[in-house]
């Protein structure tokens, strides 16, 4: 293969849709390397099912050095990732395009332009993966000065950003999710409300009873359907379904697959997190409502 051939290397579901609008919007087929994780295997078999430009799909544990080797052009969904770094450092692919992956877009592009430090918002990194980060950081930046390195992305970088990235070298294109939008089936009937789980409580940011609270005040306008983040505990699970009004549906695709082909207005509660970037997205004329929760100030005082 020519070291000019594309690769996705994705390790969440987001990533994996973002690889299928690349590939669509670029009108060429695109194999992948995708984390094995249950949901990543449901999601990749429903982009499958809708036609995506998908080329070979290898699943992995690790780092898919093999594959990466032998290709020069990277799209990747997480810049901070220490596998990443790792990867990039040792293998210095020829072109690299940063897919979403979530709301970490915009630190990571911060991070490029020198304005914060090359990792992970509140999390205090050590060991290989500090070790590489240099290494890696340069890289992109090289590759920025050649004009092979961009951003496919569904997140408003402002203008501002994107004069900075542009002047540095780096390519930005955005996409609305259209041929998500476009492929997608009847979305099944969840009813009017709907309420996002997530797993802030998982990750130690909110107190279980202040989110307990907030599900609570969310179901409270009427009878709702709660769609579980993928990393939500069955515990938290249990104690979600206990909350009056609140029918939990488990869905082992992304939110974005499963509200994609509503067709009536939808009202959708949530924590902030990237979908309040992308179901306004998804749900583009039908609408709908995307409102963002947050911890009353007298909870998160509690909690602190």
């Amino acid at each position: 293969m020519a070291r000019e051939d594309v690769i996705a290397w994705v390790e969440s579901p987001l990533q994996l849709i973002g690889a299928a609008e690349w590939a669509a919007a670029h009108r060429t087929t695109v194999p992948v390397a995708g984390r094995l994780t249950a949901q990543m295997s449901a999601t990749a078999d429903a982009l499958v099912a809708r036609r995506a430009r998908f080329g070979p799909m290898e699943p992995y544990v690790g780092v898919p050095f093999s594959l990466l080797a032998r290709h020069g052009h990277w799209l990747v969904g997480d810049g901070f990732s220490g596998q990443f770094r790792l990867a990039a450092s040792l293998l210095r692919p020829r072109r690299v395009t940063f897919l979403d992956d979530g709301a970490n877009a915009l630190p990571y592009a911060d991070s490029l332009l020198g304005r914060r430090p090359y990792s992970r918002p509140g999390v205090h990194e050590r060991g290989l993966t500090t070790l590489f980060a240099p290494f890696a950081h340069e890289i992109v930046l090289r590759r920025a000065l050649s004009r092979r390195a961009e951003f496919f992305t569904a997140f408003d970088f402002g203008h501002e950003r994107v004069d900075a990235l542009s002047d540095r070298g780096f390519g930005i294109r955005h996409h609305r999710f259209e041929w998500t939008r476009e492929t997608a089936p009847a979305a099944a009937g969840l009813g009017a409300r709907i309420v996002l789980g997530s797993a802030q409580p998982v990750d130690g940011r909110l107190d279980v009873a202040d989110y307990l609270s907030w599900v609570r005040d969310a179901a409270a306008p009427g009878p709702a359907v709660y769609l579980p983040h993928r990393r939500e505990t069955a515990a938290q699970l249990s104690a979600v379904a206990a909350v009056p009004g609140i029918t939990v549906r488990r869905t082992e695709l992304p939110v974005e697959l499963v509200l994609a082909g509503a067709v009536e207005a939808l009202d959708v509660r949530t924590l902030a997190s990237s979908t309040a970037t992308t179901l306004p997205l998804i749900l583009e004329g039908t609408g709908s409502i995307v409102s963002v929760g947050d911890v009353a100030p007298a909870q998160r005082e509690a909690s602190a």
